[in-house]
C-alpha cells in the first residue's frame, strides 16, 4: 500500500492524512466546491474535485470516488466515518476495483451498518438493547410503537450516524413532523430514508466500546470512551476512561461489546 484516498472531509480527513504521513503512505484528498479551500484539501499529498456542492453528488457518489480513486492512483480507499463509512455497497464497490478498503468486509457492515439489523444481531448474542421498534415507514406505525414505548421516545436513523435523523419526540402531537423532518434528513445524509423508534431514556449516558479486529480473527476492545457531552446529538467532548464507572460495569460492557462484534464475525 502507497497510496491512500480518504472518501471523506474535515477533520476525520485530517486525522488519516495525518496517520498516513506518519507511515510513510501518500494521501489523496476529495472534496465538493464548497470546501475546494478546506484544511483536509491542503493537508494532502494530493487533491481532486468531486464537482458538485451537495452530498449526494459528491461525499455521497461511490461512482465518482471510485473514478478518482483510478485516476490518482490510489491502492487503498480509507472512508473516515458518516458519508459511506458504513455503506456496505460502497466496500463492495471499492473492492470490486481492485482497491483495498480500510475497513470492515461488506458483509460486516450490511450487518452493522443498518442499525435495525444490528438490533436484532445484538439480541441473538444475548447482548442488552433498548426497547424499540424495526424499521417505520408510516406515522400510523409510528403512533402504536411509540404508544407502546410510551413517551418520550427518539426516532433513528436506521442508516449513518453523527446525530443525523434523529428526533426526540414527547408527545403523539409531535410525532408525525418528528418522523418526517428524520426521514429527510436521513435520506440527505446517508441516502437511505429509513428510520425505527427506540425508547428515549432521560439523563443517559453516551459510553461507547471501541473494537478492534483483523482479518486473522483476532478481537478485542480497547476500554470505552464517554460522549455524553453533545450538542444536537453529536458529541462535543470524549473521555476516555469514562467517569464513574466501577471496573464490573467496565468488564461487562466491554465483554457484550465483544461478544456483538464476534456474532457478525467483526
Amino acid at each position: 500500500m502507497k497510496r491512500v484516498l480518504i472518501a471523506n472531509r474535515g477533520e476525520i480527513a485530517i486525522r488519516v492524512i495525518r496517520a498516513c504521513k506518519d507511515h510513510g503512505l501518500e494521501s489523496v484528498a476529495i472534496y465538493s466546491e464548497e470546501d475546494r479551500d478546506a484544511l483536509h484539501v491542503r493537508s494532502a499529498d494530493f487533491a481532486y474535485s468531486l464537482n458538485g456542492v451537495v452530498a449526494k453528488d459528491t461525499y455521497l457518489n461511490i461512482p465518482k470516488i471510485i473514478a478518482l480513486a483510478k485516476e490518482s492512483g490510489a491502492d487503498a480507499i480509507h472512508p473516515g466515518y458518516g458519508f459511506l463509512s458504513e455503506n456496505a455497497d460502497f466496500a463492495k464497490a471499492v473492492i470490486k476495483a481492485g482497491i483495498a478498503f480500510i475497513g470492515p468486509r461488506p458483509e460486516v457492515l450490511m450487518n452493522l451498518g443498518d442499525k435495525v439489523q444490528a438490533r436484532l444481531l445484538a439480541q441473538r448474542a444475548k447482548v442488552p438493547i433498548l426497547s424499540g421498534s424495526d424499521a417505520v415507514s408510516d406515522v400510523g406505525e409510528a403512533k402504536k410503537i411509540a404508544s407502546k414505548l410510551g413517551y418520550p421516545v427518539i426516532i433513528k436513523a436506521s442508516m449513518g450516524g453523527g446525530g443525523r435523523g434523529m428526533r426526540v419526540v414527547e408527545s403523539e402531537a409531535k410525532l408525525q413532523d418528528a418522523l418526517e423532518q428524520a426521514q429527510r434528513e436521513a435520506g440527505a445524509a446517508f441516502g437511505v430514508s429509513d428510520v425505527f423508534i427506540e425508547k428515549f431514556i432521560r439523563k443517559a449516558r453516551h459510553i461507547e466500546v471501541q473494537l478492534l479486529g483483523d482479518k486473522h480473527g483476532n478481537l478485542f476492545h480497547l476500554f470505552e470512551r464517554d460522549c455524553s457531552a453533545q450538542r444536537r446529538h453529536q458529541k462535543v467532548i470524549e473521555e476516555a476512561p469514562a467517569p464513574g464507572i466501577s471496573a464490573e460495569m467496565r468488564d461487562a460492557m466491554g465483554a457484550a461489546a465483544v461478544a456483538a462484534a464476534k456474532a457478525v464475525k467483526y
